[in-house]
């Protein structure tokens, strides 16, 4: 067999776009290795989110470059990267063999082939007419994933956010029919997953079909949860405009769906979103904080923050610190602005000076970091449901799992025991990103 070397980069997504690549490269005779300096074929997925995404690839090329010296390596581009800079890639590395954007990932084995022949160039950043997920052979799909698995449900986004490039790395809006993530979810579960993640770059805008009906995320869950030996459900990423009264009820009546969402407002202020793009003010987003906490009391949120976005006044900011105040999120994620070229807001010409970007992101960053802290206190001296995968600590014998809020929970596991399953877990000491607690049964 031949070394399969992947890194992926950013979102859930790409995780999942890395295991259909493996699969999809496995009748050439790859197999995965975990060391770069064992494979044959590199492939690295990308993020082109933010800058500083983009030039973590161009840093580890050069370190693939180093070992393509010493022995015959295919070195291969994919990701949104990939999709946004296409042949730019070749010029700033041209020792890559493969660029390949993400919904075409489909015909890797052939421009593989084809890159060993010719020994040049080879790119494909088509958006095809027929969707990547019914080209890719079905074996491609439900493999093992461990006790927590991605299910990608819809790809793509029609929101336009004045400073997103997805839309233009992943396309337009598409929603898998039912039958098929139904029938991956089984595939899952029959492989030992008991979580199972459904991704999508706006994942309730899902609107699949179903018997020629169209079904929404809240139904879609309440289809999926009636899988035996599935325990848990979840969905990322949500958008405000796309929330829906299926989805509400589904938080409010189904058990398996985790009382966690991560629900992007980036920005606290109305003129901020206005100039983003977003299409809802920060009240209709407290809104709808206020209408999941009526329904289920002990649901919790996550979010993500823009910082320093063009035109961001003093005024504007402060209006998301107390947003931020208002919901009191369990965790949340904060980034400076990043102008990505090929979008309105890097156009601008008010765009804020780096030093107030710097200050202003780490004034949020202690405010949430307070919260996160405190919400991690309040629970210990409680017994939590935690899902242990094969994650090891730093200590001997450490093992990491998840509560249903996606805290990292460590406890000792001297035997092995507790892999690939939910144990309660009494919580002892709350730290800034973990929890540290004992199984219930060890008491």
């Amino acid at each position: 067999m031949k070394g399969l070397y992947i890194k992926t980069y950013g979102c859930q997504m790409n995780v999942y776009d890395s295991v259909l690549m493996e699969n999809v490269v496995k009748p050439l005779g790859f197999s995965v290795v975990g060391d770069a300096e064992k494979a044959d074929l590199v492939i690295l997925n990308t993020c082109h989110i933010r800058e500083k995404a983009a030039e973590k690839l161009y840093l580890e090329l050069g370190k693939i470059r180093l070992l393509q010296k010493r022995k015959e390596i295919i070195i291969v581009v994919a990701g949104c990267v990939a999709q946004a800079e296409g042949k730019e890639v070749f010029r700033r590395a041209p020792f890559v063999d493969i660029v390949v954007g993400p919904q075409s990932i489909a015909t890797l084995p052939e421009l593989i082939v084809k890159a060993s022949r010719s020994k040049g160039h080879v790119i494909n950043t088509d958006f095809p007419e027929v969707a990547k997920f019914d080209k890719l052979p079905a074996e491609c799909y439900g493999s093992s994933q461990g006790s927590s698995a991605f299910l990608a449900i819809q790809e793509g986004c029609d929101k336009f956010c004045t400073f997103c490039v997805v839309p233009y790395t992943r396309g337009a809006e598409y929603s898998r029919p039912v039958n098929e993530i139904f029938c991956e979810a089984l595939k899952l579960v029959a492989n030992g997953a008991k979580e199972i993640n459904l991704l999508g770059q706006n994942v309730n805008a899902y609107h699949g079909e179903c018997e020629g009906e169209v079904c929404d995320l809240g139904r879609l869950i309440s289809h999926i949860a009636k899988i035996e030996n599935l325990e848990r459900i979840r969905y990322i990423t949500s958008h405000p405009r796309d929330m829906h009264e299926s989805l509400y009820l589904a938080h409010a009546e189904e058990p398996k769906l985790m009382p966690f969402i991560h629900l992007p407002v980036q920005s606290g202020s109305n003129k901020i979103l206005h100039a983003m793009n977003r299409k809802y003010t920060a009240e209709e987003y407290l809104e709808i904080i206020d209408r999941f906490r009526k329904l289920k009391p002990e649901i919790e949120f996550s979010s993500d923050f823009i910082v320093g976005f063009p035109g961001e006044t003093e005024k504007d900011f402060e209006e998301t610190m107390k947003l931020v105040e208002k919901v009191k999120y369990a965790q949340a994620y904060s980034f400076k602005y990043s102008p990505r070229p090929g979008t309105p807001g890097a156009e601008r010409k008010d765009q804020v000076p780096e030093e107030v970007k710097t200050e202003r992101l780490l004034r949020l960053q202690k405010l949430i970091s307070e919260q996160q802290l405190e919400f991690n206190q309040n629970v210990v001296g409680k017994t939590i449901p935690v899902l242990f995968s094969d994650k090891r600590g730093k200590h001997q014998n450490q093992i990491i799992g998840k509560s249903p809020y996606m805290q990292s929970v460590c406890t000792d596991d001297h035997e092995g025991k507790y892999k690939d399953k939910i144990v309660n877990v009494r919580i002892l000491e709350a730290r800034q990103n973990s929890l540290l607690g004992v199984p219930f049964t060890d008491f």
